[in-house]
């Protein structure tokens, strides 16, 4: 199963739906992100399985793949806030797309010429890994720069919808053409994504003006008001962690995904196309019903709704080893992946809007990097622990002890204000909630 990620508004904050369409910057933004998105979810199913049948890698390696990946929240995610922050942002997303795209069209090359290794996996993965994290916190402290304050949550919708569409596409299209072409055929697809979304993004009109340098203060006091403005936080704090645990528990689960379908499952490469592109649905329906989920259930009580249900979604994934049959078993890897996908969105959608509309704008570099570190950072970790725990007690039972994280996660939001809120704070003062 995937991580669960990183405020719904009122139906008049959101105002024309349509607006953003005909916003010349955010359809850029927009087009160069679903490109982009396309392209990741074909490396996403390559890379691991390339890992798997081309490379023979075991639990550990895939442990380490998964570490190699996320690392680079770990190691560089809170400077990587301050240093957004005193940087163009649109300069940073154009660099994090074409150093991913150079990282991973090495990978066809070398395997072309006979020379891929697992060393140069993990390598591809570290860079990407470093690349996406500045894209990341660029991208979510761009997007309340280019778009008006009370289109904010629309943009985040729309950009969910969007990837939501490129997950369920994007598997469904890799796990058909890994029966007829080789998994560094999609990796080198999705290295041809990140340079027509850099493109795009090179197109957007908005400026900006970084700060002076005579006014930046040493990096360690900035990077202290970004972690200081989450963990001091009630509410955004409790969100942070609930979303920390889950990603741990997560990471567990992703070391081991392929080599628990493909080994333990007995199912195929491209039935894991097939049940991340049809869970996808769900995080499409979870986009598209964020806003009106929020409205009903109300802003507060849709986190800890939505982090519970992910959670329980998730014991599907070991629960499909106690079944027999291809059918059963995919039926109910895809129940499971199409519940989680939903709450995923519809749990990103009211939080990071919340993040976004609560953080000064000048602060949201370093407080989008600090939540993705505390939350991200621990990614790493838990794949190490997973690759460990599988060389130990098995495949099977690492799968088990991942998905019952993922329920322990809601604990913190579950135990909190937010079970009992209807409306979430609008202004800074949420800091006193």
């Amino acid at each position: 199963m995937p991580a669960l990620p990183p405020v719904a508004a009122t139906a008049a904050e959101l105002g024309d739906a349509s607006s953003l369409w005909r916003h010349h910057d955010f359809r850029r933004l927009w087009a160069g992100d679903t490109i982009s998105q396309f392209g990741t979810q074909l490396s996403q199913l390559a890379l691991p399985v390339l890992a798997v049948t081309v490379l023979h890698a075991g639990p550990q390696e895939m442990g380490l793949l998964t570490a190699a990946e996320t690392l680079a929240f770990l190691v560089v995610g809170l400077p990587a806030g301050a240093w957004v922050d005193r940087w163009p942002k649109k300069r940073v997303l154009i660099a994090g797309d074409v150093a991913r795209a150079m990282a991973f069209g090495s990978i066809p090359v070398a395997w072309t010429l006979g020379r891929l290794s697992l060393g140069q996996l993990y390598l591809v993965a570290l860079v990407a890994g470093i690349a996406t994290v500045f894209f990341d916190v660029a991208y979510q402290s761009y997007l309340p720069a280019i778009v008006r304050t009370d289109q904010v949550v629309d943009g985040n919708a729309k950009l969910q919808a969007s990837q939501s569409v490129a997950q369920v596409a994007g598997p469904a299209a890799g796990g058909a053409l890994l029966r007829v072409v080789a998994a560094p055929a999609l990796i080198a697809a999705d290295a041809v994504s990140y340079a027509f979304s850099a493109l795009f993004v090179s197109r957007i009109g908005h400026t900006e003006t970084p700060p002076p340098r005579e006014g930046r203060r040493p990096l360690r006091v900035e990077i202290g008001e970004g972690l200081r403005f989450v963990v001091r936080n009630p509410l955004l704090s409790r969100i942070t962690g609930c979303t920390s645990i889950s990603c741990f528990f997560s990471g567990v689960l992703q070391a081991l995904f392929v080599l628990y379908v493909l080994q333990v499952l007995g199912l195929g490469a491209e039935t894991i196309g097939v049940v991340w592109a049809l869970g996808a649905v769900g995080g499409l329906a979870g986009a598209l019903l964020s806003t009106r989920i929020a409205r009903s259930v109300g802003e507060g009580r849709t986190i800890p709704a939505s982090a519970l249900v992910c959670g329980l979604a998730s014991l599907c994934t070991p629960l499909a080893a106690a079944v027999s049959g291809t059918v059963p078993r995919t039926a109910l890897l895809t129940a499971g992946t199409i519940v989680f996908w939903g709450c995923v969105v519809v749990y990103n959608v009211t939080q990071v809007s919340f993040r976004q509309r609560l953080c000064p704008p000048a602060l949201l570099g370093r407080m989008n990097a600090s939540v993705r570190f505390i939350v991200w950072g621990v990614l790493p970790i838990g794949g190490l622990v997973g690759g460990f725990l599988g060389g130990t007690i098995g495949i099977l039972p690492t799968i088990w002890v991942g998905a019952g994280g993922q329920v322990l996660a809601a604990l913190p939001v579950l135990l909190s204000p937010l079970s009992g809120l209807r409306d979430l704070p609008r202004e800074l003062d949420a800091a006193g909630s």
